[in-house]
């Protein structure tokens, strides 16, 4: 019987297709005493074979589809599963304690977890723990006999349904296999809806009960821009849905023609439509989106990808392959950013109460000097390979800009000395913390230039977790307090005489886009997907006629739902 499913519209656009679960299975261990033990340890090496051509066949196909970097975590999980740290002392505890393979094997990783997890500062022995989860979870489910979802061995496109998508569950993800995400959990800025609209798929999260009423193979239709799914459609609604995604298609085809294009607004006022970047598989996303820059390279992919803290050749390698692929073409460069939402797989977590306001970002940074010092100098060498900007993420404090910027410049001077090769680059911050924006014009004093990440900056100053379904509705871009930053933000760049752009969500999004033109941003960073778009909108926008709407959403407005009126009253033919 068809059915209904509502949530967010996270993604733009529509598709039908089956449905593939992305929810691991319970695995259930219950210890049973053995009388033959050299079947059960036959049993366990068994299970130890499949698991090894499991993960052999998963690194075949990332590396043939996405890479040779998107492929070392399943290297390492080879090499771990043949290891005799784990397996001669699963065997041992077989024979010693006569239990079977899987209990055995839940000890050991017990007691090996325990180790590793309290050698924090041991990067090696920490990144071992990642791979050695999912080592001994793969093995356990053979023993069990419980197969374990992997979209690498998807072989027809699918809609992936989980419970919600975190960056490290998502190395294998083919866009080529995969249609679109429905989520239960997550909002408009959660990875799963972020990482679809730079996949450019369509998404819809925050359902609540996808998990629990779709099953493997179940026909959908997912509408992104609706935030609906409609669960086992007819035949003239699959029809239906088909004719539009042509039509959407034929769009598409429409808006390539602007690709190489430049950004000017109907009375010529020229802005940049920089991309947003979360891998190296999405440079072919950036280009064929007609980006002018890239305005945000996520850096964390290398260490959450990978599985290992990548080392300062590794990432040289794949930012001298960015920026030259990009010249003359500027890209800025966020330092590492993770913590909150996104924790090192293979360093161990710090119990915090609220991570989100915890060690993260730059903090981390500056407490793991180390890692810091390893990142600015493979920047600083790619630097002389194409046009690099460097940005700090949440900055807090001038204390915190002036020590980042003190350790950039030591890095330098070393390199300086060794004589090696680089080129100018310009040095940043991110503006997502309500202080940094009320000191603004302190902050532009001190950096060549500034971004503004409004996904965190309108999560701390309206106090209202992204991810979290109970407090979504205060997630709002449009809240007046939101923009009264914004605009003194771009202010006080301009009054420093440097450029600022936007990098978060709110700067593709048709509404905010006008609002930003009035207020003179510079440069809008956006999902690949959406620059076409957003160029198009701005060409049939008049900057200065917007500058008086923007002083009247940012003075007069007290609710968000004023300000989206405000918006479509004054530009109704163009948002339709």
């Amino acid at each position: 019987m068809k059915t209904m499913l509502k949530g967010i519209a996270a993604s733009d656009g529509l598709t039908c297709g089956r449905v593939f679960r992305l929810v691991d299975p319970q695995l259930e261990i219950h210890q049973r005493s053995i009388q033959n033990l050299d079947k059960e340890i036959e049993r366990f090496h068994q299970a130890l074979v499949a698991a090894a051509s499991d993960i052999e066949t998963i690194k075949t196909r990332v590396n043939k589809n996405l890479g040779a970097d998107r492929a070392q975590v399943f290297i390492a999980q080879m090499a771990m599963v043949r290891d005799a740290e784990l397996v001669d002392p699963v065997t041992a505890l077989i024979q010693e304690k006569r239990i079977n393979a899987e209990a055995a094997l839940l000890t050991v990783t017990h007691d090996a977890e325990q180790r590793l997890t309290s050698l924090q500062n041991n990067p090696y022995l920490q990144q071992r723990l990642a791979t050695y989860r999912a080592v001994t979870k793969r093995v356990t489910a053979k023993l069990l006999g419980v197969d374990l979802p992997d979209l690498a061995l998807v072989t027809d496109p699918v809609v992936v349904v989980a419970h919600d998508l975190v960056a490290s569950e998502t190395i294998a993800v083919n866009p080529q296999q995969v249609l679109g995400f429905i989520t239960d959990t997550g909002g408009r800025t959660s990875h799963s809806s972020i990482l679809a609209r730079s996949l450019n798929l369509p998404a819809v999260v925050g359902t609540q009960v996808a998990t629990q009423q779709l099953g493997n193979g179940d026909m959908v239709i997912v509408n992104g821009s609706q935030g609906n799914v409609v669960v086992a459609p007819d035949d003239e609604e699959v029809a239906t849905a088909k004719q539009e995604m042509a039509e959407r298609q034929q769009n598409q085809d429409r808006l390539a023609s602007i690709r190489h294009h430049g950004t000017v607004s109907k009375d010529g006022v020229g802005v940049t439509l920089a991309a947003n970047m979360g891998t190296v598989a999405d440079l072919p996303r950036v280009e064929a989106g007609g980006a002018e820059a890239i305005g945000l390279l996520r850096t964390e992919f290398m260490y959450l990808d990978a599985h290992h803290l990548p080392s300062e050749d590794e990432q040289f390698t794949v930012y001298r392959r960015i920026l030259t692929t990009m010249a003359p073409r500027p890209v800025v460069i966020r330092t590492l950013d993770v913590g909150g939402d996104k924790p090192l797989p293979y360093r161990a977590a710090q119990d915090e109460a609220n991570p989100f306001m915890g060690s993260r970002a730059i903090r981390q940074s500056l407490a793991h000097q180390q890692v810091f010092r390893s990142q600015l100098r493979a920047l600083i060498r790619a630097s002389a390979y194409g046009k690099l900007r460097i940005m700090f993420p949440m900055i807090t404090t001038l204390d915190e800009l002036r020590q980042a910027k003190a350790i950039y410049a030591d890095e330098r001077a070393k390199l300086t000395t060794a004589r090696v090769a680089m080129g100018k680059i310009d040095v940043g911050m991110m503006v997502e913390v309500p202080a940094a924006a009320l000191l603004a014009d302190r902050f532009a004093a001190e950096v060549d230039f500034m971004s503004i990440g409004t996904n965190d900056l309108i999560g701390y100053t309206l106090a209202a977790d992204r991810t979290n379904q109970d407090v979504a509705y205060l997630y709002q871009p449009y809240h007046p307090a939101i923009l009264r930053l914004v605009d003194r933000v771009i202010s006080a760049a301009h009054a420093a005489g440097i450029p600022i752009a936007m990098c978060g969500e709110m700067a593709g999004d048709p509404i905010a886009v006008p609002l930003l033109l009035g207020m003179g941003l510079d440069e809008f960073s956006m999902a690949p997907n959406a620059i076409l778009k957003t160029r198009e909108l701005i060409s049939q926008l008049d900057a200065h006629e917007l500058t008086s709407l923007a002083e009247t959403a940012v003075n007069s407005a007290s609710t968000s739902q004023e300000v989206v009126t405000m918006v479509q009253a004054a530009v109704p033919d163009v948002l339709g």
